[in-house]
Parts: C-alpha cells; structure tokens; sequence
C-alpha cells in the first residue's frame, strides 16, 4: 500500500495526465471548432474550441498576434464544460481564461516557451 499523496504533491483540479495538459501538446491532438474572431481593442484574436482527441475534453483556445511587431504571437488554452462551451462568444473568451484556476500558454511573445499560469494576461502589443 503507497502512502498518500501530500496537498503539494497532488496534481491540480481537473488534471488527469493526458497530453492535452501539457503547454506542448501539438495541434494534432484537438480536433477545433471556430467560435469566432475577437476584435476587442483591435485584437482580432483567433477563438476556437478544442476538443481533446484521446481524452475528449474541450478547452478554449484563444490566439492573437499583431503583424506590426515581431514575436508578438500568444495563445492560451483553458478547460471549459460543455455548458459554457455551447454559448461562448469570442467577446467572453478572455474572461473565462481570466477566470480559471489555470491556464496554458504560449508564443513567440514568450521565446516559445509554454507554461502554466492562472491570472489574467497581456493581451495587447
């Protein structure tokens, strides 16, 4: 018998090991549908949600960047239910990203590195 897992030791809610958990997983793993185009503040962000191909969860993805400057990419990708995915609109991505306990995220505006945050992030140039 193992012993049990210590609060520190214990993966995040919602986690389950699957690839799509990590920052790295390939576009390949999600089969994506368009929710739209966030034009917030000029962002004309790129919103769609990604249904895990081996675990089937869905997650919202949202991609902005801004041809005028260099490595200016950035994207997150946070879980969200079946509920809040049939009535999201590109408008209210960036608040259910702001409003989760955790998020991926990645881009050329980070050197390419992808990483967990919670929090809300810098969305303009």
């Amino acid at each position: 018998m193992s012993a049990p897992m210590t609060e520190a030791a214990k993966p995040p809610p919602h986690m389950t090991g699957c690839i799509c958990e990590q920052g790295s997983a390939r576009f390949t793993e999600f089969d994506a549908r368009p929710v739209g185009c966030d034009e917030t503040e000029g962002r004309f962000a790129d919103v769609t949600i990604n249904r895990c191909r081996t675990c089937h969860r869905l997650w919202l993805r949202y991609l902005v960047e801004y041809e005028a400057f260099s490595r200016s990419g950035r994207w997150a990708r946070g879980l969200i239910s079946e509920e809040a995915a049939a009535g999201m609109t590109p408008e209210r991505a960036v608040d259910h990203l702001n409003g989760l306990e955790w998020y991926l995220y990645g881009g050329s505006y980070f050197d390419g590195i992808a990483g967990r945050r919670s929090g809300p992030m810098r969305w303009g140039p």
